[in-house]
C-alpha cells in the first residue's frame, strides 16, 4: 500500500523529498530497514483505477493479518506498475534514492486552487488489524498546488484514551516547505521546515530563446551548465537546511531539533551521495550519516549517533547489492559508440550532433564509457567546439541515461547491516515469477548459543 500512497504524490505532483522528516530517508533506508518474522504472505489488487485492496496473513507465534483499502481521486493505473511480474524493484524496494527535481512554485499562485475551485485530489487509506481490532486510517486532501492536509488516526484499546489523532497542513513551493501538526497524544503542537540553496534551488528558469541556431545553442548551453554538465567544477548537489520545534500543551514539556544535508542531483556526472547531521540541543543528541552510490549496483552506507551528556554512542555500517536479471544482463565489457548513444536522441537532437566532427564524436564516446565505468577520462587529443561541446554532451549524458534506466532489470537486492554491538541485519528481496519475496534475519554475534535472533519470509502478489 505504501507503493500505491506514492504513486498518488506522483499523480498529484507533490513532492515527498521536500519535507523534514525525509532528509535522512537514505541512510535509513539502508540502515534502518525491517526484516520479516516468521511466515508472511501479502495479497495486494488495484482493482479499479481509483480503488486497491491489500490483504495480509502472517504467523509469528500467533495467526494475525490486516485488511486494507485505499481510494484516489485521481487515477492512478498510469503512474505506477501494479502487476508484481512487472513491477520495477528499484521503485519498490527503497535503498539509496537520488534526489528528485524542486517543483518550483510561486508563493501566492501554489495556494490558489487549480481549475478555479477547491475540489483537489484526495486520499482514503484504511486498514484492520486482526486479532488485535486495531483500526488505522489515512485522509490526504490537496486543496492546491502547494498545501496539502493529512489527518492520520489509530484506534486501539491498549493505547491511552482508546487511539490518537494527528493531523499535518503542509505548504511547499520548492525553495522552501513549511509543516505544521497537532496531536491529540499529549496535546502536541509542532512546527518544521526545510530551506533549500544551491543546485536546482538557484537555477533561474532558462530563458526562452531568441531564434535560430545561436538562440539554440545558448539555450542548450545554459542547460548544460545548470544541469551539472562538464562545465560545472565542483560537486553539483543541492544543500537543505531544516528545524522544527514542537510543544506538549499537556505535559508543558517541549523540544527541538536541526539538521543539514547535502545531496548530489541525478544531473551530476559524478559520484551520487547524501551526507545528513542531526542535532538535538536540549537532549545533547548528535547524528551524522553518509551514503554513498559506490556502483551501477552498489550503495553504501554509515550512521553516527552521539549523546554528548552520556558520552553513549552507535555506529553501524550497512550496504545494498543489486543483482541483474539473468537473462536481461548486459555485456560490460562492450563498447560504447557514438551511434548506440545517439539512437535514443530525439530526432532534432540527432540531426545537429551529427554535424560534429567525427573525431570529435569519438572522443565524446570514449568519455561516456569512462563515466559509465566510474574512472577518468581518457586522454585524447580531440578538442570538442566550445560552442557546442555543452549542448551535445549534455544530450549524450541523457540519451544514455534512459538508455540504461530502459535497460536495466534487476531480479533483486541484499541489504545488510552491523553495527557496533555486534548485531548483523540481512534481508534479500527479488522476485520469482510472479512473486515477489522478501527474506530476512537478525544475527546477534555476542549470542554464540542463539545467533539467530529473528528469521522471517514474507511472499506478495499484486495484479
Amino acid at each position: 500500500m505504501a507503493y500505491v500512497q506514492n504513486a498518488f504524490y506522483d499523480a498529484t505532483g507533490w513532492t515527498q523529498d521536500n519535507s523534514y522528516t525525509s532528509l535522512n530517508s537514505t541512510a535509513d533506508d539502508l540502515l534502518r530497514f525491517s526484516t520479516p518474522q516468521g511466515l508472511r504472505l501479502n495479497l495486494s489488487s488495484l482493482t479499479t483505477p481509483h480503488f486497491a485492496t491489500s490483504y495480509n496473513l502472517g504467523s509469528v507465534g500467533v495467526v494475525d493479518g490486516s485488511i486494507s483499502y485505499l481510494y484516489s481521486s485521481v487515477a492512478l493505473q498510469n503512474h505506477f506498475t501494479p502487476q508484481s511480474d512487472t513491477l520495477p524493484l528499484r521503485a519498490l524496494c527503497r535503498g539509496y534514492n537520488p534526489l528528485r527535481r524542486l517543483s518550483s512554485r510561486d508563493p501566492v499562485a501554489a495556494l490558489r486552487p487549480e481549475g478555479g475551485s477547491g475540489d483537489g485530489p484526495s486520499l482514503l487509506y484504511g486498514r484492520l488489524y486482526l486479532p488485535q481490532s486495531l483500526i488505522e486510517a489515512l485522509v490526504v486532501k490537496r486543496f492546491s498546488p502547494g498545501l496539502q492536509f493529512q489527518l492520520r488516526a489509530v484506534s486501539s484499546n491498549a493505547l491511552r484514551n482508546g487511539g490518537s489523532v494527528l493531523g499535518l497542513a503542509q505548504y511547499d513551493v520548492g525553495k522552501y516547505a513549511v509543516e505544521g501538526l497537532a496531536s491529540s497524544d499529549g496535546g502536541l503542537l509542532g512546527l518544521r521546515g526545510v530551506y533549500n540553496l544551491g543546485g536546482d534551488a538557484n537555477d533561474p528558469p532558462a530563458p526562452a530563446p531568441a531564434g535560430g541556431a545561436a538562440g539554440s545553442q545558448a539555450a542548450a548551453g545554459t542547460a548544460g551548465t545548470n544541469g551539472g554538465g562538464s562545465d560545472r567544477e565542483g560537486i553539483y548537489g543541492r544543500f537543505t537546511a531544516g528545524g522544527e520545534i514542537y510543544y506538549g500543551t499537556l505535559n508543558k514539556s517541549g523540544g527541538m531539533s536541526l539538521a543539514l544535508r547535502f545531496a548530489t542531483l541525478p544531473s551530476y556526472s559524478g559520484t551520487p551521495l547524501t551526507a545528513t547531521v542531526t542535532l538535538n540541543p536540549l537532549m545533547g543528541s548528535v547524528r551524522a550519516s553518509y551514503a554513498v552510490a559506490a556502483g551501477r549496483h552498489c550503495s553504501l552506507a554509515t550512521m553516527l549517533d552521539f549523546n554528548v551528556y552520556s558520552y553513549e554512542s552507535n555506529w553501524s555500517v550497512g550496504m545494498e547489492l543489486w543483482r541483474k536479471e539473468f537473462l536481461t544482463r548486459l555485456d560490460e565489457g562492450a563498447a560504447v559508440e557514438p551511434e548506440m548513444v545517439l539512437a535514443p536522441v530525439a530526432a532534432a537532437e540527432a540531426d545537429a550532433l551529427s554535424t560534429i566532427d567525427p573525431a570529435v564524436r569519438r572522443a565524446w564516446g570514449r568519455s561516456t564509457q569512462a563515466k559509465l565505468e566510474w574512472r577518468l577520462d581518457p586522454e585524447g587529443p580531440a578538442e570538442a567546439p566550445a560552442v557546442t561541446k555543452a549542448a551535445a554532451g549534455e544530450m549524450i549524458r541523457a540519451a544514455v541515461a534512459a538508455a540504461a534506466e530502459d535497460e536495466e532489470e534487476y531480479g533483486g537486492v541484499i541489504k545488510a547491516r552491523v553495527g557496533q554491538n555486534s548485531r548483523i541485519g540481512i534481508l534479500w528481496e527479488g522476485r520469482m515469477k510472479a512473486l515477489l519475496y522478501s527474506i530476512g534475519t537478525g544475527i546477534d554475534l555476542q549470542r554464540p548459543d542463539q545467533p539467530f535472533r529473528t528469521l522471517g519470509l514474507e511472499i506478495q502478489y499484486s495484479s
